[in-house]
């Protein structure tokens, strides 16, 4: 039985939510937030997890919807899709029985992740030649793809490799941040969807009140985010989120790691 509670589901779900766009790994910030809610890392957790992936992404199609409607941008959409589809059904078992829900694997990733964000914006110099998702070359719209493949170590952050690779590639940064939220549409249903038809046989009727409320909660939190983050960009950089996530590593080893 899972230790998972509606009142865990709802905490859980706030994270997902307010961490989902943000480079900071929403990931890695659910897991760990399980670990110090003392949720039983089983099968069924790890399943949650996914769902309030889902959960936030619907808030991009909700808030986005038109922009898939646009061909150009649907087929850049499509092309950067490819490489993480392709990874994510090799590694999935791995991803799901090892990966997912290790909290050391998170607090290294945490940490080296906001290592690299603080020294990428030391060195980056704006040189935005990509203003316009639908102009964006099918190359590096393959290539922002492979970076989002990192995202399979939970913590990396799947919006930090796909921002910083997109900037790297010379789009503006409003734009990559725009991208990167369509790239997650595909990406993380296709992820949550294929976990829950392999696992949806093995759900109690409490669980699956548990993953509507976990996913509703992540849903609702995540529309607000979305806002928030691309009027933060407009003006700052990600140097931050860098700090903010070697503290967090910090923090959870002194206040949990150190005390179990």
């Amino acid at each position: 039985m899972s230790s998972l509670t509606i009142l865990t589901a709802i905490i859980l779900g706030v994270v997902e939510g307010i961490t989902e766009f943000l480079p900071v790994s929403s990931l890695g910030h659910t897991i760990l937030a399980a670990v110090f809610l003392g949720v039983v890392q089983d099968s069924f957790e790890k399943s949650f997890i996914l769902v309030l992936e889902f959960g936030s992404i619907l808030s991009v199609v909700v808030r986005y919807w038109r922009l898939f409607l646009k061909v150009e941008i649907l087929k850049r959409v499509i092309v950067g899709v490819i490489p993480t589809g392709i990874i994510g059904v090799l590694v999935y078992r791995p991803f799901k029985d090892v990966l997912l829900g290790n909290a050391q694997v998170v607090l290294w990733a945490l940490l080296a992740g906001g290592i690299f964000l603080i020294l990428f914006e030391w060195r980056y110099k704006e040189r935005a030649t990509y203003d316009d998702i639908a102009r964006i070359p099918y190359k590096h719209c393959l290539l922002i793809g492979l970076f989002q493949t990192l995202s399979v170590i939970p913590g990396l952050s799947r919006s930090t490799a796909t921002i910083t690779g997109g900037l790297v590639l010379g789009l503006k940064r409003q734009t990559i941040v725009l991208y990167s939220f369509l790239l997650a549409v595909p990406t993380l249903i296709g992820a949550s969807g294929y976990d829950l038809l392999v696992s949806i046989n093995q759900f109690t009727a409490p669980q699956e009140t548990i993953l509507l409320v976990g996913g509703a909660t992540s849903f609702l939190v995540a529309l607000l985010v979305i806002k928030l983050f691309l009027a933060y960009i407009r003006t700052k950089n990600f140097v931050p989120f860098g700090v903010y996530r070697i503290i967090l590593v910090i923090a959870f080893y002194i206040l949990v790691i150190r005390g179990i």
